[in-house]
C-alpha cells in the first residue's frame, strides 16, 4: 500500500505514550437506571454508548489484526496493537453494563442486533478478489476508524472535563467507566489517524468516510436515544427531542451542540492531527487515579 499523501500534518512530538490494556472490572449492582439523578434524557443519550461501542470496537479490532501485515513502522505497529487491546477491553466493558439494563427493566437486545448487523454485515468483510478491490475496502474501512476515533477522542476530552456529572450526583461507578475509557481515547486518539495516514492519506477519502461516519453516528444515537425512553420502565411517556439535548448541552451533562460542530472543520482541516487536541497529561492523570485501571494495575502487579 502506497503513501499518496503530499503533505503530512505534524504530531506533537510530546505526545506519544506507549499503549497497554487495562484490565477493569466493574460492579454495577448500586448503580441506579437513571445515574444521573433526574435525568434520564441525558442518562440515556450516554447511555448509548453501551449500545454502540461492544460492536463498533469489535469491528476496530477485527479490521486492524487485517492491516497488521501491511504495516512498516515498527512503533506504528506498536501502537495499533497497544489500540487493538485497548478497544478489545472497552467493548468488554461497555457489554457489561447491558445485562445490568436488562435487569432493570430495559433488555437493549432489539437495538443492539441491529448495531451488530451493521458492523458485521453492512461495514464487515467481503467476497472481493485480490488486488486493488480487497485493498480498496480495506482503506476505506481504515479511513472510517479514523474518522469514529475522532469523535470518540472529542467525547473522551469531554468527559474527563465535565464537572457538572459530578456536581449533579452521577453515579460514581458509571463516571468511572466512563473516563477510564474516555482517559484512554484521549492517550491512543492519535493511532487510528497515523495508521490512516500510513497506509494512505488520502483527502478525498477522509472527507468522504467522514462524512458517512458522520452520519452514521447522529443516526445511530438519535435512534438509541429514543429506544431507550421509549422502553424505560420507569417513564410514562418517555420521548426524545433536540430540546432535551440542548438543555443537557446548557447544564454540563451533554456536549453542546457548538463545540461537536467546533469538530467538524477540525477533522476536515488538511493540517489536522489529534495529537493538537485533548492532553496526553491529563489523560494519564486520570488513569493513575481510576478506581478501576489502579484496581487492575494491583491485580497485575499482584500476579492475579
Amino acid at each position: 500500500m502506497s503513501n499518496t499523501a503530499s503533505l503530512r500534518p505534524q504530531p506533537a512530538a510530546s505526545e506519544h505514550t506507549p499503549l497497554k490494556a487495562r484490565n477493569v472490572a466493574f460492579d454495577w449492582s448500586g448503580t441506579p437506571l437513571h445515574w444521573i439523578p433526574g435525568d434520564p434524557s441525558s442518562t440515556h443519550t450516554i447511555n448509548v454508548l453501551h449500545l454502540l461501542l461492544p460492536a463498533g470496537e469489535r469491528w476496530f479490532v477485527h479490521v486492524y489484526k487485517q492491516v497488521l501485515p501491511y504495516i512498516r513502522d515498527p512503533r506504528l505497529r506498536e501502537d495499533v496493537i497497544g489500540f487493538i487491546g485497548q478497544e478489545a477491553m472497552h467493548s468488554q466493558a461497555h457489554d457489561g453494563v447491558l445485562p445490568h439494563l436488562t435487569a432493570q427493566g430495559l433488555d437493549p437486545t432489539p437495538y443492539t442486533a441491529q448495531v451488530d448487523w451493521l458492523f458485521e454485515k453492512l461495514l464487515g468483510d467481503r467476497t472481493l478478489p485480490p488486488g486493488r478491490a480487497r485493498r480498496w475496502w480495506l482503506l476505506e474501512r481504515v479511513a472510517t476508524i479514523a474518522a469514529i476515533e475522532h469523535y470518540t477522542a472529542f467525547l473522551g476530552d469531554w468527559v474527563l472535563n465535565a464537572a457538572a456529572l459530578d456536581a449533579k450526583g452521577a453515579d460514581p461507578t458509571m463516571l468511572d467507566l466512563l473516563r477510564w475509557h474516555g482517559a484512554e481515547e484521549v492517550e491512543h486518539r492519535s493511532v487510528a489517524f497515523d495508521l490512516f495516514l500510513h497506509l494512505d492519506g488520502g483527502y478525498r477519502r477522509r472527507v468522504r468516510t467522514w462524512a458517512t461516519a458522520f452520519a452514521a453516528l447522529v443516526f445511530l444515537w438519535q435512534r438509541g436515544v429514543r429506544f431507550f425512553l421509549a422502553h424505560d420502565p420507569s417513564l410514562d411517556d418517555g420521548r426524545a427531542g433536540l430540546g432535551e439535548f440542548l438543555r443537557g448541552g446548557r447544564e454540563g451533562v451533554l456536549p453542546t451542540v457548538g463545540a461537536m460542530a467546533r469538530s467538524v472543520p477540525q477533522y476536515l482541516s488538511r493540517g489536522y492531527h489529534p495529537s493538537h487536541h485533548g492532553s496526553t497529561a491529563q489523560a494519564l492523570a486520570y488513569l493513575a487515579a481510576s478506581p478501576a485501571a489502579t484496581a487492575a494495575g494491583a491485580r497485575t502487579s499482584g500476579g492475579a
